[in-house]
């Protein structure tokens, strides 16, 4: 093989690879303008969500945070309203237990019997 045969196939290797890489490069900036077009379309979508609705009440008519509102919250007030809901949970079944056994006539439990 003559000495400039291997010229011309280092050139048509070189010149292969480089349109290997043009067209991935050029599928590559398509798919990415594809993307940012559907991001851009759902930030418009997701601009204009309507304003949220004052904070849902439970059966007592106390205000219940709004959902979401515990990313932004501090620890100490996220364990503070945990402990409180708890509370309010367990007295509202100490006193529904009481109901009922004051309706069937049974003897009521130390633990339920208020001493205030």
């Amino acid at each position: 093989m003559p000495w400039w045969s291997w010229i011309l196939l280092w050139v048509a290797l070189i010149a292969v690879s480089l349109l290997c890489y043009l067209l991935l490069g050029i599928r590559l900036f398509r798919k990415v303008m594809a993307t940012l077009r559907e991001l851009s379309a759902a930030g418009a979508k997701l601009g204009h969500l309507p304003v949220a609705p004052e904070p849902p009440q439970d059966d007592a008519g106390t205000r219940r945070p709004a959902p979401g509102s515990a990313v932004f919250a501090s620890p100490e007030q996220m364990r503070h309203d945990y402990f409180a809901a708890k509370a309010s949970r367990q007295e509202l079944r100490r006193q529904r237990r009481v109901k009922r056994k004051a309706e069937r006539g049974q003897p009521q439990s130390l633990h339920d019997i208020e001493f205030s």
